[in-house]
């Protein structure tokens, strides 16, 4: 009786366990579409969107625009509301220079951890304050941390909101080289390429905790992955291209 009833218990305990293992992958991992389905990529291998997300920060998102100009590439940034309402003219800038600008929030929380009232208002203040900069609509977004649940996805759909996404991450908000943030991003894309998958890279071009954050690494990645990977031969797109 002892050891049926331990038994029972170990097998509950790994039931909730692998549970709560697929909850966490569905919330976190960014190609789960457990939860509903989100922008990714397309599949051409030879297409890649550029994805900047946590601006617009000062100097370094202007820096970025520059590089992304010099080499003739388009790309795709996801803006944090509070620093648009901050720093307005970049945001502007952005957009101005052919640019694709999405939803991050207007504060950065981890989403899963708000109701749904509260989710919306972090998607509509974020809104109102690229709309009110922008004079446009805006059509994506982007979770903090890519993390989301049903209702996120829900609510984002709700306010036309497409979810984006990635596939390959650079890992450029951890203390490493730009060499190593390359080098992610390069995995990423071969990964991608096996799969014949295009390229929907992760990297920031600001910090959700500081207006200022350092950005330099981010800035040396991208121009060594367009180097690596030039527009002669891949078509870098936003990802408005791929929905």
């Amino acid at each position: 009786m002892a050891s049926s009833l331990a038994a029972s218990i170990g097998y509950s305990a790994a039931a909730v366990g692998l549970a709560a293992g697929a909850c966490a992958y569905a919330a976190m991992w960014p190609e789960s579409q457990i939860f509903g389905r989100t922008l990714l990529a397309g599949n051409d291998p030879a297409e890649f969107a550029l994805t900047y997300d946590d601006g617009p920060n000062d100097p370094w998102t202007l820096r970025l625009l520059e590089l992304l100009d010099r080499h003739g590439v388009r790309a795709t940034f996801f803006l944090i509301g509070r620093y648009v309402r901050q720093r307005p003219g970049i945001a502007r800038e952005i957009r101005a220079a052919g640019h694709l600008v999405g939803n991050h929030t207007l504060t950065h929380p981890f989403l899963p951890w708000l109701g749904p009232r509260q989710v919306r208002e972090e998607l509509g203040a974020c809104n109102a304050a690229l709309e009110d900069a922008l004079g446009e609509r805006v059509r994506f977004f982007r979770p903090p941390h890519g993390a989301r649940r049903p209702n996120i996805l829900r609510a984002a759909r709700e306010m036309e909101l497409e979810p984006v996404l990635w596939n390959a991450a650079g890992y450029d908000w951890k203390p490493i080289p730009a060499q190593k943030i390359a080098a992610h991003l390069d995995q990423g894309i071969r990964r991608n390429r096996r799969r014949g998958r295009g390229t929907n890279l992760l990297l920031h071009d600001g910090g959700h905790l500081q207006m200022g954050t350092d950005r330099s690494r981010s800035l040396a990645a991208t121009e060594l992955i367009l180097e690596r990977y030039r527009p002669e031969s891949i078509r870098y797109l936003t990802v408005d291209a791929w929905a």
